[in-house]
């Protein structure tokens, strides 16, 4: 019965659920009512209690009866104690207590009968302030005399009044919880699927919740579905068009071996061969599926990077390396590799030099790779980072490359959950550092 009731809630919408809080609450507050009342009317004190709020009532009640009316304020205020004061009012309009005790009003009647006539009431304080226990009675002038005294025994009644005032409201507030963490335990499944869109294969979010949020997530796993397929169908595309294109251009190799060619002709043509097989391998290396199906490894990313400056110096460029001579990340080494590649090719073409410096920067490995070049307008470095994008106005047009160059670099950084930041040196050139996460000891 238990668990039809959960699944049933748990189909109910937002608007439904809260709905359902507020009846809950709503009864919850009659039922603590209905039961304090209850207690309240079959209250009563202790026989010394009863028989000290009664001698009390007929006391001051006698004396007030002999007194002026003008002088019946002074005496009420002289009569009262801290445990039993006194209040005279000028007849007029009686207030009575919420919660009658009618049991005690017996109780002190059957002690002081005389006190029948006076139309004795009493009632429970809301909060208790001059004392716990309240009533009031009406002389033979109609005017009235309220009183209120402490009893030690109606505490127990009091504390349930100020339970039955603030258990609806304590109720809200667990409910809410309740139902604010099982609505929001599937939408955070669905914040964490929108930051994984588009970054792999569709990951169908469990359809959980209310009708309002079922159907976002419904919505969303559609999404996943298609922007995947339009992801891979755009990949497939692209490979296919870099595929077909190396025929013709073996074909074009094999006729440059044509003697009758001009030799200035011949390289020139061969030139253009190596541009276009360049530029098809970067498109390949941006389109490709990123090497996410390959685990990572425990790579030294020190040595890779020394290793890379290494070759690149051996080839006459201007490239230096400083730093630390091991340190070890988790990563697909293929990736990083071409990557820290990249910028090392990127710093010698457009700086003239490159700068390699690998360091441990608390939890992570920094490599920073730095050139004397003319760096990159601020407002164009977020466009450099975007693919098929050639900054014209800091590179020359002729030269190779599609504009993919540094999207590889982002790409291969984040799939190891790292970061690129590109900025310009103050003293001139641009300044590239990738942040790696440690490989755990």
């Amino acid at each position: 019965m238990a668990g039809r009731f959960v699944a049933m809630f748990r189909r109910l919408g937002l608007p439904e659920r809260l709905l359902g809080i507020l009846l809950l609450v709503i009864i919850v507050d009659f039922v603590a009512n209905s039961v304090l009342f209850d207690r309240a009317n079959s209250f009563e004190l202790r026989r010394d209690d009863a028989e000290r709020i009664a001698e009390n009532l007929v006391l001051s009640t006698r004396m007030l009866e002999r007194a002026e009316p003008d002088r019946r304020e002074a005496l009420a205020d002289a009569l009262s104690t801290d445990r039993f004061s006194l209040e005279w009012m000028a007849p007029g309009q009686r207030q009575r207590g919420s919660l009658g005790l009618a049991n005690l009003r017996a109780q002190v009647v059957e002690i002081e009968p005389e006190l029948a006539y006076a139309d004795l009431e009493l009632h429970l304080e809301e909060l208790p302030g001059k004392g716990n226990i309240g009533g009031s009675l009406q002389l033979s002038d109609r005017s009235l005399l309220r009183f209120h005294t402490h009893a030690h025994a109606a505490w127990t009644l009091t504390a349930g009044r100020i339970v039955s005032m603030l258990l609806p409201t304590l109720l809200l507030i667990v409910l809410a919880w309740v139902l604010l963490r099982a609505t929001l335990k599937p939408l955070r499944n669905l914040i964490g699927a929108t930051r994984q869109l588009g970054s792999g294969p569709p990951s169908p979010v469990p359809e959980r919740g209310p009708d309002e949020l079922r159907s976002l997530i419904r919505a969303l796993n559609e999404m996943q579905e298609r922007i995947h397929q339009s992801l891979l169908d755009r990949t497939q595309t692209m490979l296919a068009i870099g595929h077909d294109l190396k025929t013709p251009l073996s074909r074009m190799q094999l006729r440059l071996d044509d003697s009758t060619l001009d030799s200035d002709v011949r390289e020139g043509l061969n030139h253009d061969i190596v541009e276009m097989r360049m530029l098809l391998e970067s498109l390949q290396a941006y389109v490709d599926s990123d090497g996410r199906n390959i685990r990572p490894e425990r790579t030294d990313i020190a040595v890779m990077a020394e290793t890379l400056v290494d070759t690149a110096a051996d080839h006459g460029a201007d490239a230096t390396y400083s730093g630390a001579s091991s340190l070890v990340v988790c990563v697909r080494p293929v990736a990083i590799r071409r990557a820290l590649s990249n910028l090392i090719e990127n710093a010698i073409h457009y700086g003239g030099n490159a700068r390699v410096h690998v360091r441990q920067d608390g939890g992570a490995a920094e490599i920073i790779v730095d050139d004397d070049g003319p760096g990159i307008p601020e407002d164009r470095i977020s466009d450099a980072l975007q693919p098929f994008v050639r900054l014209d106005t800091s590179r020359a047009r002729d030269t190779a490359g599609m504009g993919l160059g540094l999207p590889i670099v982002r790409k291969a950084v984040r799939m190891e959950n790292g970061t690129l930041d590109l900025r310009n040196r103050p003293e001139g050139g641009l300044r590239a550092t990738i942040r790696l996460p440690l490989a755990p000891n």
